[in-house]
């Protein structure tokens, strides 16, 4: 699992141009929206909290982060055109692939996952065909110079999570959904900004495929990431290090 917050780093790295920072800040307002909803206060609405932070950490204007805010607590009317939706699929290799939406278009969304996949040579799943294989967890990285492992196992075992994994130079916290709370505060204190938290679907048993097959995944998924309405996508495929370094020199 550790190979998905040293992929996330790679894709920062490549994501620098102006049009890809665009895409972007569209997410990260729409993933501020949804979670306003609950109420537009982030010292009360943790989800909230958490989708602000991401963006101020991706330098999001303020007036931007302002207008989401808006729009999710129905100051300003376009926000209740949005919805959440999870789509299910195979690519490549019999991976599994599952791809979490926000959309004002549900036709439109569907239609354009469901080409991506078929463009891929994979295809679309009924609801539930692929969700089995996956556990909603939530997840915390940061990276390990600001904490040692030994002390984040520590903080990350008082606090409910289930696994804390050494990356090398990433440290990642796994907990049950109702610990996020609790693992968040307990990082907060100890002075830690992850560079990714949130709740996240993770595969109950990954597959090892060989650089190529995973390469061929891996630009599947990131032809449905480039899709304007796609906020996350989750695989079942262990991205090994040699494939993470075919990655970044791809």
């Amino acid at each position: 699992m550790s190979g998905h917050s040293k992929w996330s780093t790679i894709k920062r790295k490549k994501g620098a141009a102006d049009a890809k920072r665009g895409a972007l800040f569209t997410r990260l307002a729409r993933e501020i929206t949804i979670a306003a909803r609950d109420g537009g206060d982030p010292d009360t609405n943790f989800r909230l909290r958490l989708a602000v932070d991401k963006a101020r950490s991706e330098n999001m204007p303020k007036d931007n982060i302002e207008r989401a805010i808006k729009k999710g607590t129905g100051e300003d009317k376009e926000g209740g055109a949005f919805e959440e939706l999870t789509l299910e699929g195979y690519g490549p290799h019999g991976s599994a692939i599952l791809v979490s939406c926000v959309t004002d278009n549900r036709n439109r969304t569907i239609s354009e996952v469901r080409h991506a996949f078929s463009k891929a040579g994979g295809n679309m799943a009924e609801a539930g065909a692929v969700a089995w294989q996956f556990d909603r967890k939530s997840y915390f990285s940061f990276p390990a110079s600001v904490l040692s492992f030994d002390k984040a196992f520590e903080l990350g075992a008082e606090a409910g999570a289930d696994d804390v994994v050494d990356g090398g130079t990433e440290i990642e916290i796994f907990g049950p959904v109702e610990a996020f709370k609790t693992i968040a505060n307990a990082l907060h204190k100890a002075g830690v900004q992850p560079e990714e938290a949130g709740l996240r679907m993770v595969p109950k048993q990954e597959i090892e495929l060989g650089v190529e097959e995973t390469l061929q995944v891996m630009k599947v998924i990131e032809t449905i990431e480039d899709l304007d309405d796609v906020q996350d996508v989750y695989h079942n495929v262990k991205v090994t290090d040699a494939a993470l370094a075919a990655l970044e020199s791809a």
